[in-house]
């Protein structure tokens, strides 16, 4: 697989230099969908900007998500009608965007979209993330049609975790990057 049809999906913030979702950028190539606005996100345009990437793409994409981006991944799959460009995705560390102290800070990310993503994905949570219970992540895995991985009690999965080029994460993505194409 082309390593430019892997996207990465920064949450809220970006992903800085030491960001294990960065690393891979710089060691494999893969392409980073930049948002107009990392510090102030609004779910519609980051919609807009995904589709606009997706679309852009000649061949089938995998997306590798990290917190916010794994919102944007679900909202993204409930209203494209493009998901059947996608071949699978690698979600990390979503954050429960309906807890009330996280809906103060992203304001136009609640409800969490809970329908069944159209493509293969995996789910990678920690039992010790800030922003969301080990059986809210569960939860949206089950809804979202993804594998649950534990990942252990490692914080929110980001560059504070220690988890540098993350080997066993990055594993995974390449057992999705090599799936068959299943979905019309």
């Amino acid at each position: 697989m082309n390593p430019a049809h892997v996207l990465i999906l920064p949450g809220w913030q970006n992903s800085g230099p030491g960001h294990w979702q960065s690393r891979w950028e710089a060691a494999h190539g893969y392409q980073r969908v930049e948002q107009h606005d990392w510090m102030q996100p609004l779910r519609g345009d980051w919609i807009a900007r995904l589709e606009d990437v997706v679309l852009g793409s000649d061949e089938p994409v995998v997306l590798v998500a990290h917190s916010l981006g794994c919102i944007l991944t679900a909202a993204w799959a409930a209203h494209s009608r493009n998901t059947h460009r996608v071949k699978a995705a690698l979600l990390v560390a979503p954050p429960d965007v309906d807890r009330e102290e996280v809906r103060q800070m992203l304001t136009s990310w609640a409800p969490v979209p809970m329908h069944t993503l159209p493509f293969a994905s995996v789910l990678l949570a920690s039992s010790r993330d800030p922003y969301c219970r080990p059986e809210r992540a569960r939860a949206f895995a089950t809804a979202w049609g993804a594998e649950f991985v534990d990942a252990g009690p490692r914080g929110h999965l980001n560059a504070d975790s220690g988890l540098c080029d993350w080997p066993e994460a990055h594993e995974r993505l390449e057992r999705l990057m090599a799936l068959p194409r299943t979905h019309a």
